[in-house]
């Protein structure tokens, strides 16, 4: 299912924040680049819902990453400068203890008895990692989606370990919007007979609720442009006939139901309940009272707030809400609204724009130019 390069055993008797306790906790993560002789330079990165910890090829794993154009000698994350740490979070079945593992007070998989699990918890789990690592500080936090609310939470709670935080494509918590989407996705896997209160067997499990709640997420993943653009209203290859009534007859169907099936026939619908969840229960006035209070804890040196213009799942002023209250806050930040429209799967993608937004934030502090191919908006740190 996964190909980990490390699985570290981090914690025994691991609280949550919800309430609930873990015997052991194991996270999966992969390294690239080495750490510099002041041990400065480490960039740790949490990824989305989805992906494992591979985020691009190595030498023990040379097979391609979710983000091989971003991480790696001379690219934007460029391991010849930095020492980057890419954890599986907590929850997720590609190594890390998740509701996917064996319970060990049952020797059965934990199930839907998995402690409710929270964004928090990830980065508690991800910061024991790297204090086992003998890392004392951070060079940068930096996550996608998920990956986004996990780095914003480690740069609250842990604000003196971490010099840098890059947001891309998140939040401070979820919109009514991305919190509905989830909901029906959940509910189409919890529907399935197969689910089973979710005590089915290892291998089995409901994966047509999987496939239709994967369908839904890769429409809300991406805009209505690119899908009018890569699809049109295009039909299948000429002689395909299909297989019975109301079998996909159009490319776009045809291409959710190819990626849906491979989805669910890799992931593991319980971790898939308990990680969709955890996003929208993040808040980070869950650390304060207010919300300029919670990002009042932060210490950052800099900081870089990427949204993309047509992304639905976390529209473009939340990512520039962030970015006016660390401003507020007295941080040096930099927003970067892209105009892309692969919608919410644009840092994936769309290597055009991302990349050199990246590249420039990490390669020294000069700021964009007013030429750039997107929107940017600096404030200096207040002193």
């Amino acid at each position: 299912m996964f190909n980990a390069s490390h699985i570290m055993r981090v914690a025994d008797r691991f609280a949550l924040k919800r309430g609930g306790e873990l015997a052991e906790v194991q996270l999966a993560y992969e390294t690239w680049g080495q750490r510099n002789a002041s041990d400065t330079n480490t960039i740790l990165l949490f990824g989305g819902l989805s992906p494992s910890a591979h985020v691009c090829a190595s030498d023990e794993d040379p097979s391609p990453g979710w983000w091989e154009w971003m991480v790696g000698a001379g690219k934007p994350l460029d391991t010849d400068a930095y020492h980057v740490i890419c954890v599986n979070p907590l929850g997720s079945c590609f190594g890390s203890t998740s509701p996917a593992s064996i319970n060990p007070a049952t020797g059965k998989p934990y199930g839907p008895d998995f402690p409710e699990l929270s964004i928090e918890d990830m980065a508690r789990s991800a910061r024991a990692l790297v204090n086992l690592l003998g890392i004392q500080k951070l060079h940068t936090v930096m996550g996608v989606s998920l990956g986004g609310m996990t780095a914003l939470a480690y740069a609250i709670e842990f604000a003196d370990e971490v010099e840098q935080l890059v947001s891309v494509s998140s939040a401070m918590r979820a919109e009514a919007t991305a919190i509905a989407i989830r909901s029906l996705q959940r509910e189409m896997i919890r529907n399935d007979p197969a689910w089973q209160q979710g005590y089915y067997l290892s291998g089995s499990g409901p994966h047509d609720g999987m496939r239709m709640a994967r369908k839904l997420g890769l429409i809300s993943y991406r805009s209505a442009d690119e899908w009018r653009q890569r699809f049109g209203h295009e039909r299948v290859a000429v002689g395909v006939t299909p297989s019975e009534e109301f079998s996909p007859e159009f490319q776009v169907e045809s291409y959710l139901d190819a990626n849906a099936r491979k989805f669910a026939g890799c992931f593991d619908a319980n971790c898939y309940l308990y990680l969709s969840r955890s996003m929208d229960w993040f808040d980070i006035a869950d650390f304060a009272a207010t919300d300029e209070a919670a990002l009042a804890r932060i210490t950052v040196r800099r900081a870089l707030v990427v949204g993309v213009e047509s992304d639905t799942l976390y529209p473009i002023h939340q990512q520039r809400a962030l970015a006016d209250l660390l401003c507020e806050q007295g941080h040096d930040v930099e927003f970067v609204a892209m105009p892309s429209i692969q919608g919410h799967d644009a840092f994936l993608v769309d290597r055009e724009r991302f990349a050199p937004v990246l590249e420039r934030f990490f390669a020294d502090d000069v700021l964009l130019t007013e030429a750039a191919p997107y929107q940017v908006s600096q404030c200096a740190a207040v002193n």
